[in-house]
């Protein structure tokens, strides 16, 4: 039966969709509470009771051969049917063909290979930013060195972390229904989680055991909800590409670095939630080094992390690669590579006279190389625009201007301006 290329577009979309459905990461990497208690059982003086048999023993959905093979037909009939050319068509064998790599990555889990596939997927802190010689840790020593000089402001009522998770629910639920009417955004409770919320679907999840102060709920309203949660509704609204909805790794770089350049554009983030993400890089950097577990705890410690909070965060570090150091997982460089990578291609669309680009960022589960194609197949009416994007970005005008006077600044080089503004302050 004859069929258009949208129709041929649509099938692969879906079958696409299909076929990663069972493929959870995360859920692949999860550690038994038991494991952190015996850590602080043994005073910090041996290492997590985590190796290869320990993730055999986590059960997954599919069968690792056999979901190899539905990629793989999935590949073969694409190439066939709108050829390797395709613009689009590129994007969803490349999706394909990282789901491949993630099975191989699970397949690891314990070894130094999925160390290996987890760079391939993620990156890696001795990474150089597109089109830089700098690198993801250099980054991250900058920004170590710049939040340690700073002050943090006394604590306000905004500050207090003493909201139960229950009440920041309903807070939630409130602001997203504001945000996204009548979708059907639901905020819920989970046990085992290793963050404090993640988002999911049209499902915001957050840790039952954790406290939240005010200005973590802003957050949590910008980063889950105005990024996360809306490029997944305008990827469900996609009548054709509505792979857009689902999130693979090649994506996850473009998607935190969002949420996380959607706090600071929204003056909500603060120095303890950017020292947070950063101190991940750098505790990555220091596993790739060789440090082991409890060496990536005791670093969080004098950064002055809480004993729960240290053991979580460099349970982050190491779930699924090897406790004893070279191997970690790699994932959570994404915020800050992906924050520089935003930014710079934001400023690269005002600066070539392309910001109409900029708001389909929002149009999906998107990586950065994909915007062009999906703006251009948005003018022949393949690509939908998306209906939720957050509210400077309705209006770019403010954006652009803020964003002109960044470029001038950047290329005219303030150093010796802000040096003498130094020199004036240290003689106060």
């Amino acid at each position: 039966m004859w069929t258009t290329y949208k129709e041929k577009l649509k099938d692969f979309s879906e079958r696409l969709i299909d076929a990663q459905k069972q493929i959870r990461i995360i859920d692949a990497l999860k550690w038994d509470p038991k494991i952190i208690e015996a850590v602080q059982k043994s005073k910090f003086k041996e290492l997590p009771k985590v190796d290869v048999s320990t993730y055999q023993s986590l059960p997954v959905e599919y069968d690792f051969k056999k979901k190899d093979e539905e990629l793989s037909a999935l590949i073969e009939d694409i190439q066939n049917d709108l050829g390797t050319q395709d613009a689009l068509a590129k994007i969803l064998l490349t999706t394909c063909r990282e789901y491949q790599t993630v099975l191989k990555m699970l397949q690891n889990r314990g070894k130094k290979e999925f160390y290996e596939y987890s760079r391939q997927l993620y990156g890696s802190p001795q990474d150089n930013f597109f089109g830089s010689l700098s690198t993801v840790k250099d980054l991250g020593i900058h920004l170590y060195n710049i939040f340690c000089n700073v002050q943090t402001q006394s604590e306000s009522e905004k500050d207090k972390v003493d909201i139960p998770a229950n009440i920041a629910v309903k807070e939630l639920e409130k602001r997203f229904e504001k945000n996204f009417p009548n979708q059907g955004v639901k905020v819920v409770l989970e046990d085992e989680m290793v963050a404090d919320a993640s988002a999911s679907a049209k499902t915001i999840k957050l840790r039952q055991s954790a406290n939240f102060s005010n200005r973590d709920i802003d957050i949590l309203e910008v980063h889950e909800g105005w990024v996360h949660m809306g490029t997944t509704i305008n990827g469900i609204e996609q009548k054709i590409a509505k792979w857009l909805h689902k999130g693979s790794p090649r994506v996850t770089a473009t998607q935190e670095g969002l949420a996380v350049l959607m706090e600071i554009f929204s003056f909500v983030t603060f120095p303890r939630r950017a020292r947070k993400i950063n101190d991940r890089v750098l505790a990555i950097a220091k596993a790739e080094d060789g440090a082991d577990f409890l060496e990536v705890v005791e670093y969080f410690r004098t950064e002055g992390y809480e004993e729960y909070d240290c053991l979580i965060a460099a349970q982050r570090v190491f779930r699924g690669g090897d406790v004893r150091g070279k191997f970690p997982f790699t994932k959570d460089i994404t915020y800050c590579k992906g924050f520089v990578e935003n930014y710079n291609f934001i400023r690269a669309c005002i600066q070539s006279g392309k910001s109409e680009m900029v708001p389909f960022l929002f149009a999906g589960k998107v990586h950065l190389s994909d915007v062009p194609i999906l703006y251009q197949k948005y003018q022949e009416g393949i690509i939908d625009a998306p209906k939720f994007v957050p509210p400077f970005f309705k209006n770019l005008d403010s954006l652009i201007v803020w964003m002109s006077f960044s470029n001038f600044l950047s290329a005219a080089g303030m150093t010796s301006a802000q040096d003498a503004y130094k020199s004036l302050l240290l003689k106060g």
